[in-house]
């Protein structure tokens, strides 16, 4: 029986995948895990009635297990996992939480209006110490050759700092973080790059 699962549709398109990272991370993990899915796209600005009883706050991703809906892309992971062991996507304890300031870097840069306050700074070290990570661990993904939970998290994150950074500030990855840029170009499979491409439309 294929899992039910409610993500966000694009904003002007409702029939594409849209720019929520979290949903993102949710169906990658179903991909790698080869679970069969039946995906619902939901119009976050006018999320339908039937939606809204199953998750109150209107919050994606949801999931459908054993008859019951589960929010936060954490526990739906961390759930897949559970139900679905073959092919483990654990994370080695020690890179777990790799890449964990990113995300929250990136979007007090974005909010930034001041050149001086640090946020900048802040986001480059993050990237940094990614990229020193993946040039002193072989790669292509973060624990090595094998596609872990940390990498499904990280990757649409990635994509989605350097789409809305060059949009409104003109802001791109420096070319000197080569692993960085090695590692949202080649170190994807190619079901992680299409799903996190696959949608037309990026919210700006």
């Amino acid at each position: 029986m294929a899992v039910e699962i409610c993500v966000k549709a694009a904003v002007g398109a409702p029939d594409i995948l849209g720019d929520c990272p979290f949903s993102q991370r949710a169906l990658l993990t179903l991909e790698e895990k080869k679970v069969p899915y039946k995906r619902h796209l939901i119009n976050i600005s006018d999320k339908p009635q039937w939606f809204m009883e199953i998750s109150p706050e209107g919050k994606v991703p949801v999931v459908k297990f054993d008859d019951k809906w589960v929010a936060d892309s954490d526990v739906i992971v961390r759930i897949i996992e559970e139900k679905y062991p073959e092919p483990s996507l654990t994370n080695p304890p020690e890179f777990a939480s790799l890449g964990s300031k990113i995300f929250p870097s990136f979007v007090n840069f974005l909010k930034s209006k001041d050149p001086n306050d640090g946020t900048e700074q802040a986001l480059l070290e993050e990237l940094k110490a990614l990229d020193e990570h993946l040039k002193t661990h072989g790669g292509p993904f973060i624990a090595g050759e094998k596609v872990t939970a940390v990498d499904l998290s990280l990757a649409p994150k990635l994509y989605h700092l350097q789409v809305a950074l060059e949009h409104f500030k003109q802001w791109t990855v420096p070319e000197s973080l080569a692993h960085v840029h090695g590692y949202t170009k080649d170190g994807c499979r190619r079901s992680m790059h299409e799903l996190v491409l696959s949608y037309a439309v990026f919210e700006i």
